[in-house]
This record gives C-alpha cells, structure tokens and sequence, in this order.
C-alpha cells in the first residue's frame, strides 16, 4: 500500500514528539543529511533515555540545537510529518510558555573509571561530547558552525546531481544513449550554475537578514552581463568569485538590510530599504567582493591540486589522520565551503575521499574491539549494529558509543586513516587524481560519486584500496595496541543479564540504553 510508509513516518513523528517535551516545547524544526534538529523551549522536559530506546532513533546529540539521528532518507521524510504534528498540536493547545532558564540536565556518566557495557559507555559519551560542546562555544566555532548551516541544505541537491553528472560521464565515454548525454548534462550541470544564488539565500536567512534580498545579491555574480564590467583592471567573469562570493554579498547585504531598517521610516522601508539594499551591496559585489573571492576560490584551488600533487602520500596521511580529531574540534566544519568551492571549480572534491579514509579506520578499530572482547555481549552488539552504517559512511554511534569513550581505540582509529589517507594521496602524486561531485556521503557511498582524469575502474579500485587499507590498518593498530592489559581484565566480562545485556542477534537490540549518542 503506498500509505505504509507515510504511516510509519508518521509513527516514528508521533513517538518522538511526546518525548521532546510536546508540540509547545518545539520552538524550531530542521533537519540536515541525518538528523531531525529541534530549537527547544525548556530542555528539561526532554526524555533522553526514552528517545533513545525508540527503535528508529540511532542516538542523540546537543549542540546548539537538540539533534536526534534517524540517518539518511529516513530524517527527510519523518521530518514533514513531525512538522505537521507539531504544527496540529499547537492550533489545539494554548500559546506555548516563555523559555525557562533552567539549566539543561547533564546526562549521567559512568561511575566505574572502566566501563563493561555500552551503556556505560555510551553515558561516558555523552559526558564527553556536553565537555567538547563547552569548550566549543567560542565565537570563531559557533561562527563555523553557522557557515556549515548554509551549506548543509544543500548536500541533497549536490548528491543528486553528482551521481547524474557521473552517470553522464560513464555514458559518455562508452558511446552510449548520444541523444541522452546533452540532455543529463544540463540536469546535472544546472545547479551547479546558480548554486551561488542558493548560497546567498541561505546566508541571509541564517544571519537573520531577508533570504530573497541575499539570493538576489548573489544572482549579480551568475548573470552573463557582468562580463562587460571591469574591476581592478581586468574584466569580470561570470561566476567569478563563486559561493565564497556569494557568501560575502550576502552576509553584506544582511549588514545593509537591518541599518536601513533602523534609519529609514516606516512608511518607506517596503520601498527603500530592499533598493539600499541590493544596490549598495551590489555595487560592492561587482567592484570589489567578485574579484577578491575570484582571486581566494583560485588560491583554493590551486593549493589542493599542489598539495596533493606534491605532498602526495605525506599529504594523505595527516589529512586522513587529523580529520577525526578536527570533527572532535569542531573545525571540520570550515572545510564545507572548501569543498563546495573545488566542486565548483573542477566539478569535484579531491579532499574528500581521503577525509573518507577517517571513517575506514573508524570501522577497522571498531571490527579489533569486537574481536577482542568476546565476552562483553553488550558491547559487541553496539558494535553489530552500527557497522552497517560505519560502512556507509556514518560513524557517530561507533565514535561515541565505543572508540572515544575507551580512549586507545579512538587514537588507533586515526592511525587506520592516516594509512588509507596515505594511499590514496600516493596515487594522487602518481598522477590519478580523483574527488566526489558531493558532499556528505562518505564510506562505499561515495562510490556512485567519484570522478576523476584517469579510466573510472581504476579511480574506483585506488578508492577501494584506501578503504581496505583503512580498515586493516585501523584493525591490525587496535587489535594489538588498543588495549592495556588492566582494560581488558575491566572490558571483557559478560555484565550481568539483568542490567543492559541486549542479545546480539536481537534486530533491536541496540534500541536501549546500549545505544550510542551521535557526533556532529
């Protein structure tokens, strides 16, 4: 029946809205390639324990809004249904309360200093990620993360023209379907040039300014007629500059937009104020912005081919190394913009698949820790259950849930991906240089997006190397380095049946406390 999977959207919408403290609690709703994101009213009325035992929910995770992972498909279409919940409880309730400043309840932590099951380790966690929120909150971080908020809305539209741009390619270099190839070009390619407007749209919206004043500062640059201005001497391309462009005309015109609301009257701000507006921050954009960001997106450009082309395997290995301890920062979040701007640019990211390297040795370190506590029945099926998505790409549940919390296994973790790193930027330097047409996918889903200058059967097979390198070297560190012999006295027990010992083959077994928090 094609109402059986709205149905269960709307379940899943219905058991998660009571838990978040009801529809008057909700002051915002969002969601990104993952998880359903919720602006709150009083944190307090929010059931953590309750929400991660509902058996759709993967974990949870606070930051400047409180996220609850549901993975990829399946957050885009319980989010409708949850907006429609929240907006029909609402019409048949009274205004919802002011915002409480009570303080939001920390979650418990494990009291033993070695914990035996994944429950503890998950609730060690938790504490670990509300400590890194803490030392996260600082301008230059909440400023990333509001960046990262522009561009993550469009990671859909980019993986989707990023496959048709690969499939065009495949069809293009076989022969096939000629009359199709002109036709899958400009649905893959059509984005890609207006994806500048998009960008302007959101900055204005995130940084409290009017969303269609942004995007219209931003279309300046896209528009062909920019090619009869001159600026510092040379002409204007279009598409000069890019999203780094369209990023500051907007963040300028946002800057412009609240001065006149302040300084000109009421009764002519609807006309006054969007003219100012897109004039002012026009003018700037065409005589200034376009050619700095020009200049920064080539200066980009130019040293990620140089790093890779040069550094090689050097270049991979601390890339591939460092990215888990940057997401742990915070700091990955200033790569977003990167990628787009080498998408942009050359049609693909170079970066990512060795970033992706992270997550294989995340697998790797995860697959040694199962392996060597065979009596903690707990654990292991945390672990059963979150590989899956680990090979996907999606390592949250194995980071927090398992690897971080023990200590060891999160720094052998990196070692996997500094080695699969290592790979792939040595085949860099050999001359078979590769990237995805998206971001966000990560894992063996970002195979349907690799594109690169060499035959497409060996782009996939240096890709596929890097993994299998990730995950045997991530394995291999673990397994004989992961561990001290007092944390596998303390680890590799059966904890008692009574308390948090999900059976492994149970296909929920992970819906209970033994499941992870996730990770930004």
């Amino acid at each position: 029946m094609p109402t059986e999977p709205t149905d269960k959207n709307r379940a899943t919408a219905a058991a998660i809205l009571p838990l978040v403290g009801g529809p008057d609690n909700v002051a915002s709703i969002a969601h990104c390639m993952t998880r359903l994101r919720i602006a709150l009213r009083d944190r307090s009325l929010v059931q953590d324990e309750a929400l991660k035992a509902l058996p759709a929910v993967l974990g949870v995770v606070e930051d400047d809004t409180y996220q609850i992972v549901l993975g990829p498909g399946a957050v885009a279409r319980v989010t409708p249904q949850f907006e429609a919940l929240v907006e029909e409880g609402r019409s048949a309730t009274t205004p919802p309360p002011p915002p409480t400043s009570a303080p939001a309840s920390a979650p418990d932590t494990a009291s033993s200093p070695h914990p035996v099951t994944a429950g503890e380790l998950a609730a060690q966690g938790a504490s670990l990620k509300e400590a890194q929120k803490a030392r996260n909150a600082t301008p230059f971080k909440l400023m990333l993360r509001r960046i990262a908020n522009i561009f993550v809305p469009l990671i859909p539209a980019l993986i989707g023209c990023g496959i048709i741009a690969g499939l065009n390619g495949l069809l293009m270099n076989l022969g096939w379907l000629p009359a199709v190839v002109p036709a899958l070009a400009a649905i893959a390619s059509g984005f890609m040039s207006l994806i500048a407007v998009f960008v302007g749209y959101n900055t204005a919206k995130e940084f409290g300014g009017t969303p269609i004043l942004g995007g219209a500062v931003a279309a300046i640059i896209v528009f062909p007629g920019v090619a009869k201005i001159t600026a510092f001497g040379t002409e204007l391309r279009p598409g000069q500059g890019g999203v780094l462009g369209a990023l500051a005309a907007a963040l300028l015109a946002v800057y412009v937009e609240k001065h006149c609301r302040r300084l000109v009257p009421e009764a002519l701000d609807v006309l006054v104020t969007p003219t100012l507006t897109v004039l002012i921050s026009g003018l700037v954009t065409l005589f200034g912005l376009m050619f700095l960001a020009g200049e920064a997106s080539a200066a980009i450009g130019t040293f990620a081919d140089r790093l890779l082309s040069t550094g090689g395997a050097f270049a991979g290995l601390v890339l591939g190394g460092l990215f888990l301890p940057l997401v742990m920062l915070g700091l990955h979040q200033a790569l977003i913009p990167i990628h787009t701007t080498l998408i942009e640019q050359s049609g693909h990211t170079v970066l990512l698949p060795i970033l992706a390297m992270a997550g294989a040795g995340q697998v790797g370190a995860a697959l040694a820790v199962h392996c060597r506590l065979p009596r903690n029945r707990s654990l292991r099926a945390t672990i059963k259950s979150a590989l899956p998505a680990g090979f996907l790409g999606i390592g949250e549940p194995l980071i927090y849930g398992v690897s971080l919390p023990l200590g060891r296994p999160f720094v052998t973790a990196c070692v996997g991906g500094a080695a699969g790193g290592a790979f792939v930027g040595l085949f860099n330097q050999l001359g078979i240089s590769f990237g995805s047409t998206a971001i966000g996918p990560s894992g063996w889903a970002l195979f349907p997006l690799l594109d690169g200058t060499s035959n497409p059967g060996v782009t996939v097979a240096v890709y596929a190397g890097g993994l299998l390198t990730g995950y045997l070297v991530g394995f291999a560190a673990t397994y004989f380095f992961g561990f001290t012999g007092q944390m596998l006295t303390d680890l590799n027990t059966d904890p008692d049946p009574d308390q948090d010992t999900p059976d492994p083959d149970t296909p929920d077994a992970v819906s209970g406390p033994a499941k992870a928090p996730a990770l930004t």
